[in-house]
């Protein structure tokens, strides 16, 4: 659709070649202590989830492939044990990128039926007009679940669930129930407008859903690993999931009152949001674009 075409070519770059940010050698991988043998690395990409213990590790996402080496060694420092699982909670190679490094050296990979398949095929990000290539055969998920899948490691129950059309159709969240810690995916940016990518089925009433389930399976103690930004907690979800329903309300009353994604973009009808949540990957004006796109794909 037009006005997708209409995207940035400088968000195009920023979504699609991140890594060209900074410099490989510039990049560092940062561990933060989340909670009973469950950790967070922020690097460069989707932030990544780690449960350590005399298991193994078990580890959520692995950002790009370059940066692989980094953070085996970023582990090897928390853990001498080797690394079991990879699970991925969608498909986006800000998130799978390491897959191949890490299959390679005999990690199980883990995700919905969806994010195989579309790793399996060439995909397209419509937003971005940005094809994506199949992934090698030892990148893609060797086991794949429908709704819900159950670890029980390092005496944790790790549970896995599925969560339809949110940022895409193969998004999963991941409950470390002993430790009281969630891992979120992409479903999460904390503290900026998130990316919903309609071409993988994504939906903004889906993540609201989502946000909204999380939020009932937490407590003020819950410690959140958010696909993108700080670690959370559940106050600072509550102001995210309350953001996402005014942007979705104000958008589809401007679309039933027929105007058009400039006339939008002219009203700056988020200029009261975007100081706080307009600094992120996404511009004001690029987040506009998409949502106008998602908002109007689900109104028909």
């Amino acid at each position: 659709m037009n006005y997708f075409k209409k995207i940035s070519l400088s968000a195009l770059i920023i979504v699609t070649a991140s890594l060209l940010q900074a410099k490989e050698s510039e990049i560092k991988i940062t561990t933060i202590n989340v909670n009973n043998g469950v950790y967070m690395l922020m690097g460069q990409g989707g932030n990544i989830g780690l449960s350590v213990g005399e298991d193994g590790v078990f580890m959520i996402d692995d950002q790009f492939a370059p940066l692989s080496a980094k953070i085996k060694a970023a582990i090897s420092k928390i853990s001498k044990k080797p690394l079991k699982f990879v699970i991925n909670t969608h498909w986006h190679f800000d998130h799978t990128g390491g897959n191949e490094n890490f299959g390679k050296d005999g990690a199980i990979i883990v995700s919905h039926n969806n994010v195989r398949k579309r790793m399996s095929k060439e995909g397209f990000i419509k937003a971005f007009n940005k094809t994506i290539p199949a992934a090698p055969k030892v990148a893609l998920p060797i086991i794949t679940f429908n709704d819900e899948i159950n670890f029980y490691f390092n005496n944790e129950e790790i549970e896995v669930l599925h969560q339809k059309n949110a940022h895409t159709d193969g998004d999963s969240i991941i409950f470390f129930k002993s430790s009281n810690v969630v891992h979120t995916g992409d479903i999460y940016f904390n503290g900026f407008y998130p990316f919903i990518d309609s071409s993988s089925q994504g939906s903004m009433n889906g993540i609201i859903t989502s946000v909204n389930y999380i939020l009932s399976r937490i407590n003020d103690k819950t410690k959140i690993i958010p696909g993108h930004g700080k670690l959370s907690n559940k106050k600072e979800l509550i102001s995210y999931r309350d953001t996402l329903i005014i942007l979705r309300d104000r958008m589809q009353a401007l679309i039933k009152e027929g105007k058009s994604i400039d006339e939008i973009i002219a009203m700056k009808p988020n200029a009261d949001l975007d100081e706080t949540w307009g600094k992120g990957f996404l511009n004001p004006e690029t987040f506009l674009k998409i949502l106008y796109g998602v908002i109007k794909d689900n109104m028909k």
